[in-house]
């Protein structure tokens, strides 16, 4: 991509179309470009919301399934909720290869949920509210289906606040992140439009005031491996 601007484009049918042609090397590419650290982050994610047997758990923006079979290895029976039919359909198989309750997919927004309010006593999104077109929607729902004092683990990349790493990390980005998804993706402009995204979110305290605006109550975040990416907790207010 080089140093050119790269237009975000974060309408609906946007977003489906650009994963649904990544879907098939979706998991590939997560584990080669974060050298296997997206599995660590999620299995911290998961264990940051102390969940317990039998607990009911939402993640949205599910993707491949991830983040949900990290929260059910937790003990949580899981609802796992995207809007991309392709990423719910190799979730699927995912789920049944697992032991124990098996998440159940369903097709839905995470700006138009379609679950009632105060179900869940956690919900979880990893790597995907920067591809929503209302950020404040997003989590104002991820609020509302939660039960009173339920709590939340979001994830994602952040630039790091050391200056010597932002410049390596910035070059990774910029540089060698999209000729790798190039290489290895036939929808190849997504790892383009990935570090742009990253560079468009709000991070750390303005991505907590934001969680605060929207019905969460005590958000935190911290740096995860050198502050490339954050987590995300908050508590539903009752």
């Amino acid at each position: 991509m080089g140093d050119g601007v790269v237009e975000l484009d974060k309408r609906g049918s946007t977003i489906q179309e650009m994963f649904a042609a990544v879907a098939p090397r979706y998991d590939l590419l997560n584990r080669l470009l974060s050298v296997c650290l997206d599995q660590v982050w999620r299995r911290r994610a998961a264990r940051s919301l102390d969940l317990q047997p039998g607990s009911l758990a939402l993640d949205v923006c599910c993707g491949t399934g991830d983040q949900a079979i990290a929260l059910q290895r937790r003990g949580a029976r899981v609802v796992a909720a995207d809007f991309c039919l392709p990423m719910l359909t190799l979730a699927a198989r995912k789920y049944r290869r697992l032991d124990g309750w098996l998440p159940a997919g369903v097709a839905g927004d995470t700006l138009r949920l379609p679950l009632p309010s105060g179900t869940f006593t956690s919900v979880t999104v990893s790597f995907g509210l920067r591809n929503v077109a209302d950020l404040d929607a997003a989590l104002r729902e991820m609020a509302r289906v939660l039960e009173p004092g339920g709590r939340t683990a979001i994830l994602e990349f952040a630039l790091p606040r050391s200056r010597a790493l932002r410049r390596l990390y910035l070059f990774y980005f910029r540089r060698v992140l999209p000729r790798i998804g190039n290489l290895f993706s036939p929808q190849g402009s997504a790892y383009a439009y990935l570090p742009a995204s990253v560079l468009d979110f709000p991070q750390r305290e303005t991505f907590v005031e934001r969680m605060l605006r929207a019905g969460f109550a005590a958000a935190s975040w911290r740096d995860l491996t050198g502050g490339v990416v954050c987590l995300y907790n908050g508590g539903r207010r009752g």
